[in-house]
């Protein structure tokens, strides 16, 4: 299912999104979408991510505060890291890596609202600089 949407781009990002769909035989709104769909990160949606920080308990903001990856995951992701920097990543390792920095990411962003939460209950101290 698609949902028309009405965007006004700058000139110049409009003629590379036409220059693309030329060379490649498509469509300019195929070249946006493929665009769009590549760089949106696409979040969970486990029952854990949909819950607002603001209403969780204070034990629950702590715990989040300590939020981390597990160790195989970490450790699968420094490889991958590694691997990117020697250049010898396979495609299929591309794409693992780009699923691990999304969960990576959003752990961290889950940690950081909930540091930010617990501060402003007053669970902890702000962070100094």
């Amino acid at each position: 299912m698609s949902t028309p949407v009405i965007v006004h781009l700058p000139s110049d990002t409009y003629k590379h999104a036409e220059r693309l769909a030329k060379l490649t035989s498509r469509t300019v709104a195929d070249v946006l979408t493929e665009t769009l769909e590549l760089s949106l990160p696409k979040l969970s949606e486990t029952s854990e991510s949909l819950v607002l920080i603001e209403d969780l308990t204070d034990e629950a903001i702590l715990q989040l505060t300590e939020l981390q990856l597990d160790k195989t995951t970490d450790k699968r992701l420094s490889d991958l890291l590694y691997a990117q920097q020697a250049g010898s990543l396979t495609f299929s390792e591309q794409h693992e890596l780009a699923h691990l920095m999304q969960v990576y990411q959003e752990s961290l962003l889950r940690k950081a609202q909930a540091l930010a939460e617990a501060v402003k209950r007053g669970l902890i101290l702000p962070l100094s600089a």
